[in-house]
């Protein structure tokens, strides 16, 4: 019985050469078996009306008609049309599949590291997000003189190589207060709230409920029932956090301006203000409040019920045993 990792039906925005710039994957799939399998085996690449129409058939024919609609919906565009196959779970070779590995995680069918993503950020064009969709940086002039000739500006939102979620799939059960914030390939928990000041960056998220008002960096995943304040900071594996993974606990609380640059257990907090690094010198205290020892953070890494704040005169960094877990407010995390 054949099977495939993943599979996608895309529109693509392309240069002025036929370069893709982006691909929207509007119902993407993942671990596909049986006769739809069967169907999408051997379909690939730009897909004309009849092959399009042809697909829509078979599909229906296979049971997967969600997918056969959308086949029938794509017919009627006139942007290029891209059938998107993943054998298996390989690093992206293509613009196309990079898309598709990013939509899969931010549609939740995937968990960040779940999906193999090494070399999709060489492989992706820093392009222009404008309000008429990506634009190549070499034609970018031309296209804002087009525009105010017709008494019009092109606005540009962002040059970057990846786009906002938004624009692409919003998860059920969240708040996003800015938008821009949140990268494709950003994966949100049901309930998930992102305030004004927080950043999710790709291949990193939260399970949810959670309140993020700080930035979850590249590569980091925040457990069920999380807080992280205003202006905090987790370290990504591209933000020298090297190849460790880094992770919040369930129930945790990173204070405001707080950063982290360790796995984090379940239960912990870190005071405002205090930025736990692996090679920081932590003194570790016992119930009466006298130092046991003194170890650096990444010793410490993974362990739950901590508590790591800094003494008030000498500036030492302790640890001692966390009384209160984090309880959110219910009704801030019901995003329905």
């Amino acid at each position: 019985m054949s099977a495939l990792y993943g599979f996608g039906l895309g529109v693509v925005s392309t240069n002025a050469q036929g370069a893709t710039l982006d691909t929207f994957y509007p119902r993407p799939l993942t671990h596909v078996n049986g006769d739809v399998a069967g169907v999408l085996e051997g379909v690939a690449g730009k897909l004309d009306v009849a092959q399009l129409k042809a697909l829509a058939n078979a599909l229906a024919r296979a049971g997967d008609t969600g997918l056969a609609d959308l086949a029938t919906k794509l017919i009627d565009t006139d942007q290029p049309v891209v059938a998107t196959p993943l054998t298996d779970n390989a690093p992206p070779a293509s613009v196309e599949e990079a898309y598709l590995k990013l939509h899969l995680i931010s549609h939740r069918l995937v968990k960040p590291h779940q999906t193999d993503i090494s070399g999709l950020f060489g492989l992706l064009p820093n392009v222009a997000w404008t309000d008429q969709g990506p634009v190549d940086l070499q034609e970018l002039s031309q296209r804002q003189l087009d525009a105010r000739l017709k008494g019009s500006v092109l606005e540009v939102s962002s040059v970057d190589k990846f786009p906002k979620m938004t624009n692409y799939v919003v998860p059920t059960g969240v708040r996003i207060a800015h938008t821009a914030r949140v990268r494709l390939g950003a994966y949100l928990g049901e309930g998930t709230t992102v305030m004004h000041e927080g950043f999710i960056n790709f291949n990193a998220g939260t399970e949810g409920p959670g309140m993020i008002e700080g930035r979850i960096s590249a590569g980091v995943w925040v457990g069920e029932g999380s807080d992280l304040g205003g202006g905090c900071s987790t370290m990504g594996t591209l933000s020298g956090g090297g190849n460790i993974v880094i992770s919040v606990g369930k129930e945790c609380l990173i204070g405001a301006n707080a950063g982290l640059g360790i796995p984090l257990g379940d239960r912990c907090t870190i005071e405002a203000g205090l930025f736990v690094t692996a090679g920081t010198k932590v003194s570790v205290l016992d119930e009466q409040g006298d130092t046991i020892e003194t170890v650096s953070a990444r010793a410490l890494a993974g362990r739950a019920d901590l508590l790591f704040r800094r003494h008030s005169s000498t500036g030492t960094v302790q640890c001692l045993t966390n009384k209160s877990a984090v309880e959110l407010n219910e009704m801030l995390h019901a995003n329905n």
